[in-house]
């Protein structure tokens, strides 16, 4: 992010000079070069500062636990599109494991790593699945029953549906405004791997999928991460996960 600073102008007196010359050439002299050493600890200082309040957000986003009060959700939480449905309209699978009272709504709790990590990968234990088809991996999420079966999610090297490498989630702040890519997110469920990401590894933005967007306050961390991703192929094609994240970022 690139924030605009105010900073006072830096005012150099040299009443002296205009009263003997020879003291005016020191005077001149002294006062340049702490004018000189002034503006450049200024220019490093500010550059430091827009380093760390701008650009690339590299750490963990802290997942706060989702809940759902009267007819609102709060936290983290997902959400699955049926097969020819919209993001804005639904229609949602309904859940009947979910503890909401609108069951469309699956609530998240951050996992043993505290939630989704910027800048390296968080790849699922192996096995991944237990006998029963119930995701493992915990280090994101903590995995969620969903229709009997626990899932979850992860982020690897390897895009488990092509096969192909893919980058790390990354994200970038710009003036309070989140944008970036969580390619490699991959959803594990019943014994199958599911890529929900944006956009998808080879760079599309198939049907239901959408950017990352989010908010970001630097002061105190608190942000919040939005993306859709459609599944392609397999038994849940044409399906579009909906995944909300908030909670407090923390640079690594």
């Amino acid at each position: 992010m690139t924030r605009t600073r105010t900073h006072r102008a830096l005012l150099v007196l040299l009443a002296a000079i205009a009263a003997v010359a020879l003291v005016a050439a020191g005077c001149s002299s002294d006062d340049d070069g702490s004018s000189s050493d002034t503006s450049e600890a200024t220019s490093e200082t500010t550059a430091a500062d827009d380093a760390t309040a701008s650009g690339e957000l590299v750490g963990t986003f802290g997942i706060d636990p989702g809940a759902f009060e009267g007819a609102e959700a709060t936290g983290s939480y997902f959400r699955m599109v049926q097969s020819g449905g919209t993001v804005a309209d639904g229609p949602f699978v309904p859940n009947a494991d979910s503890t909401a009272s609108d069951q469309t709504y699956t609530l998240l709790e951050a996992g043993t790593d505290g939630g989704l990590v910027a800048g390296s990968f968080q790849p699922g234990p192996d096995p991944l699945f237990d006998a029963d088809g119930n995701a493992l991996a915990d280090a994101i999420i903590a995995p969620v029953t969903f229709f009997g079966v626990d899932f979850s999610i992860l982020t690897a090297e390897t895009d488990a549906e092509g096969g192909g490498s893919v980058e790390a989630v990354s994200i970038t702040d710009e003036d309070g405004t989140l944008s970036g890519q969580t390619t490699a997110v991959t959803a594990a469920y019943g014994g199958s791997e599911f890529n929900q990401g944006a956009p998808k590894p080879d760079g599309s933005t198939p049907g239901e999928t959408t950017a990352v967007t989010g908010t970001y306050d630097p002061e105190t961390g608190a942000y919040t991460l939005d993306w859709a991703s459609q599944i392609v192929g397999g038994s849940f094609d044409g399906f579009t996960g909906v995944w909300h994240l908030e909670g407090t970022f923390t640079a690594a």
